[in-house]
């Protein structure tokens, strides 16, 4: 099959600081990362905060430009030059739904506005029944539609967002932590709501979080990130049951169980996650990890083996 998105040592360089009398400094928030997407699959990038989620996910939106390397969509690659074109085709759902919606505008509006920028031969007729049709979709009521956003609740709110998001019938719907700010019974709505509409749709995701009790319940394949760069992937159930990557399996044991028999040991990293603008040489995760040597430090890991690679030169058997 044949993959809906693909990209190729993806990167995203910034500048910091700097003066009259300094250069400034460079993060790679994003480095040397990999991976394809098909469609009806969702493949989830997890880590902590700052290892470069939020980041890739602006560059597959092409809300930014990657500093290095590509991606393609449908085989073709993106290029800023083709980015009005290619829009419709990746949409995203951001974190917060109070304050991805303009509390200005009444939900029809919020949903026809992307009919009105890309389909602008549409006539006002077509797009109000396609609004109405797409809150039927995402489980909302007709009477909704002329109401303001701050007369719903944080679930209506983030069905409003994913509506908004698959107006313009979408292949690829980058879900950019869209449960983290709900409670945990709505959580589930919104989780089986994604589920129902990719079978529906035979939509692909990317799904960006560091839950990873979340993760489970939505992913068939995960990426695991580390200061910007891959350092584990794989099928969920492998890296679920045996995590290669030490950073992965820390990760992983920090996961609540509901379940008191499956309990794991809990592994406590030591120390603080290093400054993106003084990425330590040799492997970044040296530092914290419990299965470091002098190679460690001295040479950075890539991420090989097949089918479940891990940047790590002593991995989890």
């Amino acid at each position: 099959m044949t993959a809906i998105i693909e990209a190729r040592d993806l990167g995203r360089d910034y500048e910091v600081g700097g003066g009259l009398f300094s250069k400034p400094g460079i993060v790679r928030a994003v480095a040397e990362t990999s991976f394809s997407v098909e469609a009806g699959r969702t493949l989830a990038v997890v880590g902590e905060s700052g290892c470069g989620k939020s980041t890739l996910a602006r560059l597959v939106t092409m809300i930014e430009e990657p500093t290095s390397g590509s991606f393609y969509l449908d085989g073709k690659e993106v290029t800023k030059d083709r980015w009005r074109e290619l829009r419709s085709d990746i949409q995203i759902v951001f974190q917060d739904p109070y304050g991805s919606l303009n509390l200005r505008q009444k939900v029809g509006a919020i949903l026809e506005e992307p009919l009105k920028i890309n389909r602008p031969k549409m006539s006002a007729k077509e797009r109000h029944e396609k609004g109405r049709e797409m809150m039927r979709l995402v489980g909302l009521r007709e009477e909704h539609y002329d109401r303001f956003p701050h007369m719903f609740s944080g679930g209506q709110r983030q069905r409003i967002a994913v509506a908004r998001a698959l107006m313009l019938e979408p292949k690829l719907l980058v879900l950019d932590e869209p449960v983290s700010a709900l409670d945990l019974s709505i959580q589930s709505q919104i989780l089986n709501l994604l589920n129902d509409l990719q079978e529906r749709m035979n939509l692909a995701y990317l799904f960006i979080s560091h839950d990873l009790s979340v993760v489970r319940h939505v992913a068939d394949d995960i990426l695991v990130m580390y200061l910007g760069r891959p350092v584990e992937f794989g099928p969920k159930d492998e890296i679920f049951e045996a995590p290669r990557h030490p950073y992965t399996k820390a990760l992983i044991s920090a996961t609540p169980s509901a379940d008191p028999a499956n309990r794991r040991e809990r592994i406590k990293l030591v120390g603080e996650l290093p400054s993106p603008l003084a990425v330590p040489p040799g492997c970044p995760f040296a530092p914290r990890c419990w299965k470091t040597e002098e190679k460690c430090r001295a040479e950075r890991p890539q991420l090989t083996g097949t089918p479940h690679p891990a940047a790590c030169f002593f991995p989890e058997n």
